[in-house]
């Protein structure tokens, strides 16, 4: 629900424009064709080294500010509206919704539940310890694929974009979210550069 005084923008869950959503379905499975658990692997890495180099420009006044951008493809119109910290708080999130799937699906077992976009929007309140539990969050992840021995798993788990994932491809997807993100933050930053805040 937005405030009086927010942007009005789409229900969190609305997803994509149906286009982009065909146009993200058909490079998403071009990047599972192609790739590997060491490129997924370096993928996530490298995007992590790209937001930690970001947060390492930024003020903690700068971390809390929420700024509304230019909707980057793959991010839901509800998300345009958020901090530095709040776009932390949500891949700390995510990481451990990929560690739950990835673990299960490796152990052949589906989890329970459905995927939601809407149910992994951060808290607009969150401090800056998120920092450190995102970090947390990665070596997480990382070290839950390290121990599956086979992501092609005979299970698999629905994305509601994506459809029917095996621990193979919900590991694939995880460099890309963050590139998403990464984006988000760049386009924070410069948002609050044209403010004139002190980034």
């Amino acid at each position: 629900m937005n405030l009086p005084n927010e942007p009005q923008l789409a229900a969190p869950g609305v997803g994509l424009p149906f286009p982009e959503l065909l146009i993200g379905r058909t490079l998403f499975a071009l990047r599972r064709w192609t790739g590997s658990r060491e490129s997924f692997t370096q993928r996530f890495i490298q995007e992590r080294a790209a937001l930690r180099r970001l947060l390492d420009t930024c003020s903690e006044k700068s971390l809390s500010q929420r700024i509304l951008i230019k909707r980057p493809p793959g991010l839901e119109d509800s998300s345009r509206y958020w901090s530095v910290m709040m776009t932390l708080d949500h891949l700390r999130i995510v990481h451990h919704e990929f560690i739950r799937i990835i673990e299960a699906l490796g152990n052949g077992v589906i989890p329970e539940g459905k995927v939601s976009t809407a149910a992994v929007k951060p808290d607009p309140a969150v401090s800056v310890a998120v920092i450190a539990a995102y970090e947390q969050s990665c070596d997480a992840l990382l070290e839950a694929v390290a121990a599956v021995p086979n992501l092609r798993s005979q299970v698999c788990f629905a994305h509601p974009w994506f459809g029917p994932m095996d621990a193979y491809a919900w590991y694939a997807l995880a460099g890309g979210h963050m590139g998403i993100h990464r984006v988000q933050i760049e386009r924070i930053l410069a948002g609050l550069a044209a403010q004139g805040a002190r980034i």
